[in-house]
């Protein structure tokens, strides 16, 4: 069982893990052991995770959300199997803890009257500016 918060955990059996070859420099080593890991959430399926938490996982995801709903990461930093499992994990974890927290409901806002009056100069100006760049008058 992983721990999210303090009030949602994720069993073992939702994640599917799988080691494969890393990619990279290595040698000998990287073409004989498979130390990388990938691994799956099935956002859209899992028991554990509230409707409103997957809606914001499904958009904090990205392009590591598959068309099915499953979230795909990929471990390759380390040398060690058992690391590369780890990191993968933390990094699923620290995912789905950001869509745990709930955006603050934005306050519409009325711009102030001195930045009206500020916005209103601001474009006299501009037009002044603009309209030296035309054709002289009066001189042909």
């Amino acid at each position: 069982m992983i721990e999210i918060t303090s009030w949602l955990r994720i069993e073992d059996d939702e994640i599917v893990e799988k080691a494969t070859r890393a990619s990279g420099p290595g040698g000998q080593h990287v073409n004989k052991t498979s130390t990388a890991i990938e691994l799956r959430f099935d956002v859209r399926n899992s028991p554990t995770l509230p409707d409103d938490v997957k809606t914001r996982l499904e958009a904090l995801a990205g392009s590591r959300l598959t068309q099915d709903g499953v979230i795909v990461l990929f471990a390759q930093g380390s040398r060690s199997q058992e690391m590369n499992r780890q990191e993968a994990r933390d990094r699923l974890v620290e995912l789905i803890r950001r869509a745990t927290e709930k955006p603050k409901p934005r306050r519409p806002t009325k711009p102030t009257y001195s930045s009206k009056l500020k916005r209103l100069e601001t474009k006299g100006k501009r037009s002044g500016v603009k309209a030296l760049r035309g054709r002289p008058k009066g001189d042909d």
